[in-house]
């Protein structure tokens, strides 16, 4: 019964914690902008859901990267009070954007998923598909970044981005990306995991 029953208790608990992140958030504007992307990705997942259900564990991969952005857009993601972290290990950063970009990563398996049981191809060459779809929305996701901090300039401009100072942030933001997805591939090919959700 929990079993059967798990993608919606997933998407009532995020849409509960959704609208929770959404009180009293530390700047409208960056939030309105960092939710985006997760409402259209929950929006989809709902009005597909009758078409092609994903695995369980497919759904989970959704369900982490969503809920750490919504917690990120709440606070804005330089402002996420992660001093219990970054004061012991002496980090000059937040690093709760780059751990949110490396979780990206999670959404590979439901790629693969979805093309190993539309039998489209074999699952290596899904794996690969789904690394470079990750790399490439991440390197699209940085351009989008960059243009919306250019157009509304200020202090919403500079929360969006999330730089931090860091000339070199995109580029290590797509790093993470990458990491996170060759990571994920590489636990779920060679668990056989992948097995399980194909007929």
């Amino acid at each position: 019964m929990l079993n059967r029953y798990f993608p919606e208790g997933l998407a009532l608990l995020y849409a509960l914690l959704f609208l929770a992140l959404g009180w009293q958030v530390a700047d409208r504007t960056v939030w309105y902008a960092e939710v985006t992307p997760l409402l259209a990705t929950y929006a989809l997942l709902l009005l597909t859901a009758k078409a092609f259900r994903f695995s369980n564990l497919s759904y989970l991969c959704f369900f982490v990267p969503l809920l750490w952005h919504a917690i990120g857009a709440h606070y804005t993601f330089s402002l996420v009070p992660l001093d219990w972290l970054t004061g012991p290990l002496g980090l000059d950063r937040n690093p709760y954007d780059r751990i949110g970009h490396f979780l990206v990563g999670l959404f590979a398996v439901p790629i693969v998923e979805l093309l190993l049981r539309r039998r489209l191809c074999g699952p290596w060459l899904a794996a690969l598909f789904a690394f470079f779809a990750i790399s490439t929305v991440a390197a699209l996701y940085e351009v989008i970044e960059w243009a919306y901090a250019a157009l509304e300039g200020g202090d919403a401009g500079i929360s969006f981005l999330g730089a931090q100072g860091d000339p070199w942030d995109a580029q290590k933001d797509m790093l993470a990306d990458m990491l996170g997805a060759a990571l994920t591939l590489l636990l779920y090919l060679a668990s056989g995991t992948y097995r399980r959700s194909v007929p």
